[in-house]
């Protein structure tokens, strides 16, 4: 496979998602084609077999999450991606993946909704990724980038946070993240499956050991809760290790703006705007949705007035970030829905009205 590495080259997000997979050593790739995500498979069917991998466009997404749930149980690392519903009719899937300790990676380039929606860009799935979105008490660790840049970074350490944790990691992105193109830097190094640690857990056929068995069926109510709080507990380790964020011009602000993907990307721009004005905002970008940084939010509402969640949906970011705040600052919300992505004027309106009000 012909990749320029080591220097920048152009490329689309979801194409920056794919050989990322192909580097972090993932060689089972399982989906169905739904827009806007279609060039993760599309440059996966193309470059997978040159790796040695399988590519498989399954009859359906429920095909597609089971399929990756028996290369995961086997030991491969393996990726699925999908848009919006597609992802809903993986949940299932996920669940049983959840509760059967297995790692591998998910992708969500959301598009507006609800229901078949449209195309556009949207933020509407982040309670879906964050919570669960399926059955059961289980979560997926969630990571989101706003560059093409940190799609590809963040997807190829997804596949190790996966295998730390033994759960499903989501990357979560959107239309515009996923069609738009810029410059990356693919680094030298790839990962040979051949190199990784080795996974004990793996039905990959007995050879002299007790055989392994993945379930996530316990019908004794006892040994389920024990399995429960096991996977509670990598969760909590995920918060004490995992969470990522960064701020930009959050010196001397008094009001905060707090977005990720695109939204973030918007906002840096009114920020850097209302600054240029006299205005004292800053920004604060989540980058791992779960585990959030509640406590970095939680410390950042003792020290401005106000706090602005932007999102393309109708306050889901906004209702953790108001958990995390528990009162200590009033937090607004700007947040657009059904795929209109705001312009960097109209958050700096936003910011204009809040600091008006003080």
């Amino acid at each position: 496979m012909m990749v320029a590495r080591g220097e920048r080259i152009l490329m689309r997000g979801n194409e920056a998602i794919a050989q990322a997979a192909l580097d972090a050593g993932c060689r089972a790739y399982f989906g169905y084609p739904i827009t806007p995500q279609n060039q993760i498979p599309d440059y996966l069917a193309a470059h997978m077999p040159e790796v040695g991998g399988v590519f498989v466009q399954a009859e359906s997404e429920v095909g597609a999450i089971n399929m990756v749930y028996g290369a995961a149980a086997a030991g491969a690392r393996t990726m699925t991606t999908s848009s919006s519903p597609g992802i809903s009719l993986k949940q299932e899937g996920i669940s049983y993946i959840a509760e059967s300790e297995l790692p591998c990676v998910i992708v969500n380039i959301m598009r507006g909704g609800s229901g078949l929606g449209n195309i556009a860009p949207a933020q509407a799935d982040y309670f879906q990724a964050v919570k669960g979105g399926g059955h059961g008490d289980y979560r997926t660790l969630v990571l989101a980038g706003w560059s093409v840049q940190e799609l590809y970074d963040l997807t190829r350490e997804a596949f190790d946070i996966a295998d730390r944790y033994r759960s499903p990691v989501m990357i979560l992105g959107d239309a515009l993240m996923g069609q738009m193109m810029e410059p990356v830097v693919i680094p030298q190094e790839v990962v040979e499956p051949e190199d990784l640690p080795a996974k004990p857990w793996a039905t990959d056929g007995a050879k002299g050991r007790p055989r392994n068995i993945i379930n996530s069926l316990y019908i004794e109510a006892p040994d389920l809760e024990e399995v429960n709080l096991r996977i509670q507990g990598r969760y909590d380790e995920a918060a004490a290790s995992e969470v990522r964020y960064t701020t930009e011009h959050l010196a001397g602000a008094k009001i905060a703006l707090v977005g990720y993907g695109t939204t973030a990307r918007i906002s840096v721009a009114a920020v850097e705007q209302g600054r240029a004005a006299g205005l004292p905002v800053g920004l604060f970008r989540p980058i791992s949705l779960f585990p959030f940084p509640s406590g970095q939010i939680a410390d950042l509402a003792e020290q401005v007035e106000a706090i602005l969640v932007v999102e393309l949906s109708l306050g889901q970011l906004a209702e953790d970030v108001r958990l995390a705040v528990e009162g200590r600052c009033p937090v607004h919300l700007y947040g657009r829905t059904g795929g209109i992505v705001p312009t960097p004027a109209q958050v700096l309106g936003e910011i204009e009205r809040l600091a008006a009000e003080k």
